[in-house]
């Protein structure tokens, strides 16, 4: 696995925790920085994922209800929704090709999520993309 998806993986749990535990994002990367598994770099991408995507929470949480059609985002299961947010904020804030952030991230979702939830978390992400690429 690249550093690069390692990281994106990391910054999955990282969001992940921070929405199971309730607790101050500071002590989860606290956590990962102390674990000695990972590459500086790969932790450091994790923690600027995770920061940037806690960041823009509201907004990207505003995008998944928009086109999540009748799903409101309290049933999205939060592997999900640690998913559709950082591919959000990395679209949103990333000069990384678009193609390549749906793919990294649908990649996750089939190793981590729901044998199905690849093609919800891929309904939002084309969709939004498409609705970006009409606007601009």
């Amino acid at each position: 696995m690249s550093k690069r998806r390692t990281g994106r993986k990391l910054a999955m749990q990282l969001l992940y925790q921070f929405d199971i535990k309730q607790i101050n994002i500071s002590e989860i990367i606290k956590d990962l920085n102390e674990n000695r598994s990972y590459e500086v770099e790969t932790k450091s991408w994790a923690t600027e994922l995770a920061s940037g995507t806690l960041k823009m929470i509201d907004i990207s949480d505003g995008i998944i209800s928009k086109y999540s059609e009748s799903w409101d985002i309290n049933r999205v299961n939060k592997i999900d929704k640690s998913i559709l947010r950082l591919a959000l904020f990395e679209i949103t804030k990333t000069e990384t090709d678009n193609k390549i952030i749906l793919n990294e991230y649908l990649e996750i979702a089939k190793k981590y999520s729901t044998e199905d939830s690849y093609k919800f978390i891929n309904g939002i992400l084309g969709a939004y993309v498409n609705d970006q690429c009409l606007q601009g």
